[in-house]
């Protein structure tokens, strides 16, 4: 139990870290370019990491209780899957470039989240068979398992709000003009569809 509490934090602590990897940066700050403000950028990075978590939570729960891992093969789709998604949402802010975006109607923010949360929970099945492979290997029982999931998710959550939030300030401060507005979206554009590829084709 001594070394279990730890562990239990630790999880908590690499969840926040999490947020950091190039693949999650790369896809909220492009998802952010779309409406750029510090507090669009908390709620995306929360949605982003509430679906993340769920998807985490879902499959490790099922491995963790099966006392197995992600068979190998499905693991490098989910790792495809999340290049492919970058390559997506990279010629979607390109698309934005070249046609200006219209009058926000109402249904946009819901539209935006559902996005949001869909990008969320691809990242979580990419990561959930590296995870619970660690958590099976280092925790001695099931339950301690599941907490670990858990506290990771709820870090990841925190971790990437912080971060989208504060990506969110500068991004409002340039977009506020249509031509710079275009620069950055175009950016994250190529960033994203150059990232997508070398992700897909490193699997």
């Amino acid at each position: 139990m001594t070394g279990t509490i730890p562990a239990l934090l630790l999880g908590l602590v690499l969840g926040a870290r999490h947020a950091l990897e190039p693949d999650h940066l790369t896809a909220v700050s492009t998802l952010a370019t779309e409406e750029p403000s510090p507090r669009r950028g908390l709620l995306l990075g929360a949605i982003w990491g509430l679906g993340h978590s769920a998807s985490l939570f879902a499959v490790g729960t099922v491995l963790a209780l099966l006392h197995a891992e992600m068979p190998r093969r499905l693991a490098e789709g989910c790792e495809v899957a999340v290049g492919v998604m970058l390559i997506v949402l990279g010629l979607r802010a390109l698309a934005r470039v070249r046609t200006p975006a219209p009058h926000v109607h109402a249904h946009a923010p819901r539209a935006f989240a559902w996005r949001s949360l869909a990008v969320g929970m691809i990242h979580g099945l990419a990561g959930s068979g590296a995870l619970t492979a660690l958590v099976l290997a280092e925790l001695p029982s099931t339950a301690s398992r599941l907490l670990y999931i858990v506290l990771f998710g709820a870090g990841s959550v925190v971790g990437m709000s912080v971060l989208s939030g504060a990506v969110g300030v500068p991004l409002a401060l340039v977009g506020r003009r249509a031509p710079a507005r275009a620069a950055l979206s175009a950016v994250a554009g190529v960033v994203s569809v150059a990232l997508g590829i070398v992700w897909a084709l490193r699997i």
